[in-house]
């Protein structure tokens, strides 16, 4: 494996860190900035949007760019707005910072798994992909926790210049080892994707995504004061919380990765509902620390795993557009990062208190059922040779 695609996983490491550690932060960044809880956490919410803005339309252009400049200059803006937010002291600057840094982070997903691809070769192109996406679970297991631990000792700017130091590697071994030239131009037009995104049965499945993040998000941006106000940890106890969650996401992705593709509907559902349940599971329990200890690595698993198994979903129903049906899911999935911890915070602040995020991302679960049984309905009689539509017929082994 060529070491220039671990600088692009180290680079989507440092990314997938800055999107998920702010949940760590939150008491920090709301004391420093003399703004409400509810108000810093809709830095997540900023981050989500820019790259629900960002990921369809970088997807189109990026594709077309010399790889090593694109790669360079998306990596580039997001490592220099983080020093731009390590050293503001204005809520308003930091809040456009995370936008600016999701458009770059979207811009770079755009280029980066195209170009691990290419540079493995054929032989060892799933390898590739893997050692990619998993920067985002490492984020998750390692980034976060470390951002939230930072930010207990120094304060949360400290986390963000972090991020900025980890993007310097990858932006050095980018700079030397990625060829200059262009991706391959053997690819749909945009229109002819465009057309392929335009079925019922996919939007359904990407609004069941956005639900599915929505509720994840709702409780994951707020888990820092759920443990420290409701549970009762100290706030030390918080970045192996994160932690934990984190481990429990990469085990959900390892396992869904492994069976999904056995019984499609069926997994799919049953982490559905285990999500509903889980989560008022969670409302109910909040108090216990033993509760919230496992609960916590539970839903982890759930979300992740399930989310997987969604965005497999959307691939064989856009298999007419592969450039923009990752892009669209992608986007899917940050419209959810985006609302959910904003649906919370209004519930905190209409007086619900802390709990309140744990029963919204239960309620978004039971619309996620419906969603989910909608695009069902939707799905296609089959036909000869045809192979995309969201929810193919389980196979009789499985």
């Amino acid at each position: 494996m060529p070491f220039s695609v671990y600088a692009l996983g180290l680079a989507v490491f440092a990314q997938g860190t800055s999107e998920f550690m702010l949940s760590g932060l939150l008491s920090g960044i709301s004391d420093d900035l003399h703004v409400s809880i509810p108000a810093a956490a809709l830095l997540t919410s900023a981050f989500a949007v820019g790259i629900v803005i960002g990921a369809p339309l970088m997807a189109l252009l990026g594709r077309n760019w010399p790889r090593r400049r694109a790669l360079l200059f998306f990596l580039c803006v997001f490592a220099a707005v983080h020093v731009i937010g390590a050293v503001t002291s204005s809520y308003g600057l930091l809040l456009a910072t995370r936008v600016v840094g999701a458009l770059a982070n979207a811009g770079f997903w755009a280029v980066a798994l195209v170009t691990a691809v290419a540079l493995a070769g054929p032989g060892a192109r799933a390898r590739a992909t893997s050692v990619v996406v998993g920067g985002v679970t490492v984020a998750c297991v390692a980034g976060v926790p470390a951002g939230a631990w930072l930010g207990a000792q120094w304060g949360w700017r400290a986390a963000f210049w972090a991020v900025a130091l980890v993007s310097l590697p990858a932006i050095a071994v980018i700079a030397a080892a990625i060829p200059a030239g262009r991706p391959p131009s053997a690819l749909a037009s945009a229109h002819a994707e465009l057309r392929s995104l335009a079925g019922r049965g996919l939007q359904l499945t990407l609004l069941t995504s956005a639900l599915v993040q929505g509720a994840t998000f709702c409780v994951f941006s707020y888990l820092e004061p759920i443990a420290t106000h409701v549970t009762g940890f100290g706030s030390a106890w918080v970045p192996a919380l994160l932690a934990l969650f984190g481990v429990g996401s990469f085990i959900g992705v390892a396992v869904c990765g492994r069976i999904i593709d056995s019984r499609p509907v069926a997994l799919t559902a049953a982490g559905l509902v285990s999500l509903a349940v889980g989560w008022a599971l969670f409302a109910w329990t909040a108090g216990s620390p033993a509760a919230v200890f496992v609960l916590v690595l539970v839903q982890g698993m759930l979300a992740f795993g399930t989310g997987t198994a969604l965005i497999s979903h959307v691939f064989r129903l856009a298999a007419g557009a592969p450039t923009l049906s990752g892009s669209f899911a992608t986007a899917a999935f940050n419209v959810g990062g985006a609302l959910g911890p904003w649906i919370g915070g209004l519930a905190i602040d209409a007086g619900f208190g802390f709990r309140a995020p744990l029963w919204v991302s239960a309620l978004l679960m039971v619309l996620a059922l419906g969603t989910a049984g909608a695009a069902r309905a939707c799905r296609p009689a089959p036909a000869l040779g045809s192979g995309a539509h969201a929810y193919e017929q389980e196979s009789p082994s499985g």
